[in-house]
């Protein structure tokens, strides 16, 4: 599947400058550098680039911790990340920072065109404000009571204990996480970017493949629910840009982070003599990727492209979305050892077990991948020291010692050779689709060929016969022509095993070199590759994760934008006995459930609780259909306060466990339980 030569730029989503890289960044970075090296080895110009998002009050208040400025932190976090990255082999051509002359200048030319275009607007909005802090407060830096629920200590926008959405100025009893302080009202002048005006041109660049068929249905969800202003501006005190022309007022990190590619490709390109402008310049042939989680496609694939098309920019040909990653089955938990850093996995394990585990779950889904830690330790074991490592190994050491390292000039099975060389076209057509488990299934269903020939054909029996010593030397060549393809196909997965085999076979792979045959060619003599997986190293490293909880408890610094998918599992603050014994909780029947209309979570319920009709509010819309729900029994607290919300008064509470989205699961009581049943 040789295609014309292709120049491709392509990013992952930027770290944030506040906290550690750990496995959930990892699944990322790893699935983009897979298609990058794989780009390149196929003879394509295929640039990647990253940096470090700087800017926020995350980030400004972390510092102010520290006793330094956000500049040095930064520096000091970008250091930090781009050393793990580079040790789990993902080589950018440039790893760069948000805080940079050349994002400033991006970001100030873009927001000059949108203002000349007539896409910016100010107006006036009412914000929360920290009268200790003197600062306006984002969304995660306000906790209260949920409007919806009453449950206390939930986030500023949307409460995690009944999945309602919310604005800040909503909260009941609302606290400052910055200085527990009661936060006030206090207006502010805000500037907007007119999203609304794109709505039309981003629905066709999602109709035509921009994104994958699951997300575009999602974004279609978002469309009909109408698009909303978007506030770019926030107040002093901020790190980051001030708006040319407004004092005081800055960029919102997520204008700056997105622009933040471009900044790291205009450096790079600045300090190689290299042209930038065709990769950013409409009706190019160039490509632009972008990888970034499900939780940020909002920013990538409305916000965005919005910005680059008002600006006069090219939008990115394609924005591939991940899903998240669990570990053992369940979110990555600090308690448990599970939430685990970059820096640690490697103080314990070889890198490229993660690469490989990764590369055998990917595809182009954004569904959940789980790092099944007891499943890494038997697929690596099995697949690459079982099964590729060990042709090799049992091959080598007859050619080195009985044929002076030289392969055979004949080739056994030429049939068994051309299957492997004509497996190319679908593992290129695998990687190139981000079909990772697809490829590696393929290349692992090679090797179980290759090592049911040699076991078939012996060498180690053979060898002992002076009349096979032909045969022999023409088989074990086999082995090494099998090999090398294998490792060829794998050197985007594992480019440190891929170098050591080129090492080996003093050979320099392509993607073309597959198909040329290396009779007569010189070897090296065999030396490990890589070690079998322990698992009292796995058990170590869990080990090593585990962190007190109360020392990560609402931590301020810890409170950061959305930009992967895990977060702590802090155990709530323990209760009396007494308390608990005050919730009353009540089997019920569900006699009508319904959409809230303008609601993206919400479901409405009227349940029958031993004949009296109650109306519930519940955030279980991601999970169920309304009306699959009708005529179930559940469980639901009965003497809950009634709360008046937006859609109408919810009079209870229905119980639902799960880490969310689809998997969430209400309380579905055995067979036999009768509404208004007391639940002991």
């Amino acid at each position: 599947m040789q295609q014309a030569q292709r120049r491709i730029l392509v990013t992952s989503a930027l770290p944030y400058a506040n906290g550690s890289i750990h496995l959930g960044h990892l699944l990322e970075h790893i699935q983009t550098d897979i298609w990058v090296r794989f780009q390149r080895l196929r003879g394509h110009t295929c640039y990647s680039v990253c940096a470090d998002d700087a800017h926020g009050t995350p980030v400004m208040l972390k510092a102010q911790e520290l006793g330094i400025t956000p500049e040095e932190m930064v520096a000091q976090t970008r250091a930090e990340h781009h050393q793990d990255l580079l040790d789990f082999h993902v080589e950018y051509n440039n790893y760069y920072v948000t805080h940079s002359p050349e994002n400033k200048a991006f970001c100030e030319l873009i927001y000059k065109r949108l203002d000349e275009a007539g896409y910016i607007s100010k107006r006036s909005i009412n914000q929360l404000y920290d009268p200790e802090k003197e600062m306006f407060l984002p969304d995660r830096f306000v906790k209260g009571t949920c409007p919806s629920c009453a449950a206390p200590d939930q986030n500023g926008d949307n409460c995690d204990v009944c999945g309602a959405t919310y604005s800040p100025t909503e909260l009941k009893n609302p606290r400052s996480v910055v200085s527990g302080a009661e936060p006030v009202m206090k207006e502010s002048e805000h500037y907007f970017f007119d999203l609304p005006q794109f709505e039309s041109m981003l629905k066709k660049w999602i109709a035509d493949g921009a994104v994958q068929k699951e997300m575009a249905n999602k974004f279609n969800e978002w469309f009909e629910q109408g698009l909303q202003q978007w506030d770019i501006s926030r107040d002093a005190p901020y790190f980051g840009f001030e708006i040319p022309g407004a004092p005081n007022k800055f960029f919102y990190v997520w204008v700056d982070a997105p622009v933040g590619y471009m900044a790291s490709f205009k450096n790079y390109c600045d300090a190689q003599g290299i042209d930038d402008t065709p990769y950013w310049t409409p009706g190019n042939d160039t490509e632009l990727y972008h990888f970034v989680g499900k939780d940020i496609s909002y920013f990538h694939c409305l916000f965005w492209p919005a910005m680059l098309e008002g600006a006069g920019f090219r939008k990115p040909t394609g924005v591939n979305i991940h899903g998240f990653v669990t570990v053992n089955g369940a979110k990555m938990s600090k308690s448990k050892g599970t939430f685990i850093k970059g820096r640690t996995y490697l103080d314990h394990l070889n890198p490229e077990y993660l690469r490989y585990y990764y590369a055998s779950k990917l595809n182009d889904s954004v569904t959940d991948i789980d790092l099944n830690l007891p499943d890494l330790a038997q697929k690596v074991n099995a697949d690459l020291v079982g099964k590729v490592v060990n042709i090799a190994s049992r091959c080598a050491g007859f050619i080195t010692k009985r044929f002076d390292g030289k392969l055979s000039s004949n080739i056994e099975n030429p049939a068994l050779l051309q299957e492997f060389h004509d497996a190319e076209n679908d593992i290129a057509v695998a990687y190139e689709s981000r079909q990772y488990h697809k490829a590696i299934r393929d290349i692992m269903a090679l090797a179980d060929k290759a090592n049911q020939y040699i076991d078939a054909q012996a060498p180690w029996v053979t060898i002992k016969n002076d009349d096979l010593q032909s045969l022999t030397h023409d088989v074990c060549s086999m082995g090494i022509h099998m090999f090398r393809a294998l490792m060829i196909y794998l050197s985007p997965v594992l480019p440190k095993l891929a170098e050591q085999a080129q090492v080996f076979l003093q050979d320099e792979f392509t993607w073309a070199s597959v198909k040329d045959i290396k009779t007569g060619h010189s070897i090296n003599k065999f030396k490990a590759m890589m070690q079998r997986v322990e698992m009292d190293k796995i058990e170590a490293m869990v080990e090593a994760s585990k962190e007190n909880l109360q020392e990560t408890k609402n931590a301020p610094a810890d409170a950061a934008k959305s930009e992967g998918p895990l977060a702590d599992d802090p155990i709530s603050e323990t209760i009396s006995f007494e308390d608990f014994a005050k919730v009353d909780l009540r089997v019920v029947k569900i006699v009508h459930a319904e959409a809230v209309e303008k609601a993206d979570k919400l479901l409405r319920l009227e349940l029958d609780l031993d004949g009296e009709t109650r109306q519930v509010f519940a955030g279980i819309k991601s999970a169920y259909d309304p009306k699959d729900l009708i005529g179930k029994h559940t469980v639901m607290v009965a003497n809950l306060a009634p709360r008046k919300m937006r859609f109408g008064i919810s009079e209870g509470m229905v119980l639902a466990a799960g880490p969310g989205g689809k998997d969430l699961y209400i309380l579905n009581p055995d067979e036999g339980a009768k509404a208004g049943m007391r639940v002991k």
